[in-house]
């Protein structure tokens, strides 16, 4: 079973990155006109404010104590695109916010990294390599073009009007297909392919392989 330590190294890093991609995507939409997620207090880096009881608790306990891998979710901030400044244009910045700031974090857990090399903390350097994994995960997963995914959302957005009707129609079953896709392996032939090659990249531009 996983130590503390190791329970750790995980937590840490995905309780961020969860919380910093929902606060992203409520901050734009406050931005861009909708305030929904600022009025039920969601604008908020406090991981207590975006836990899913299911997401973020009981599926990461579970992988926990069962492989020692730890991925979960939180609970999506509240957006009415209605309420949107110029909704179908906006729905994409919105959208598109939360892997974005994945990828900032995937960035900063790189720089993390650099600095743990210099100080020799493999504690923070173990850290660092799971808070890059998760958040680069979190973001090419979420870039997946299915409604309700953030790519979904991307490319409704794209659209014309009547496409991105239809193409929204799937969204009730948006859930069921993603499970679908993951039973046929979409991380294994899609997603940690993708990861894999980004994760090499930053690390030899950094020179740390």
């Amino acid at each position: 079973m996983p130590d503390i330590q190791t329970l750790l190294i995980w937590t840490i890093p995905i309780l961020f990155a969860i919380t910093v991609h929902e606060t992203a995507h409520g901050w734009v939409a406050s931005k861009l006109g909708d305030h929904s997620a600022r009025m039920m207090g969601r604008l908020t880096l406090n991981p207590i404010k975006h836990i899913d009881p299911v997401g973020t608790i009981l599926v990461p306990a579970f992988l926990y104590f069962t492989s020692g891998f730890i991925f979960g979710w939180a609970k999506p901030v509240p957006v009415n695109f209605n309420a949107l400044r110029s909704p179908k244009k906006d729905m994409l910045w919105v959208a598109i916010a939360g892997p974005v700031s994945n990828f900032i974090m995937a960035i900063s857990w790189l720089i993390i990294i650099l600095l743990a090399v210099n100080i020799g903390s493999q504690f923070l350097i173990d850290m660092g390599q799971v808070g890059i994994q998760i958040n680069l995960i979190l973001a090419v997963l979420n870039l997946l073009p299915l409604p309700p995914l953030d790519g979904g959302r991307v490319v409704s957005s794209l659209l014309p009007r009547k496409l991105s009707y239809q193409y929204d129609q799937l969204e009730p079953y948006g859930l069921y297909i993603l499970l679908g896709l993951l039973f046929l392996g979409v991380f294994q032939w899609v997603v940690f392919p993708t990861v894999k090659i980004i994760q090499q990249f930053m690390f030899s531009v950094t020179g740390l392989i």
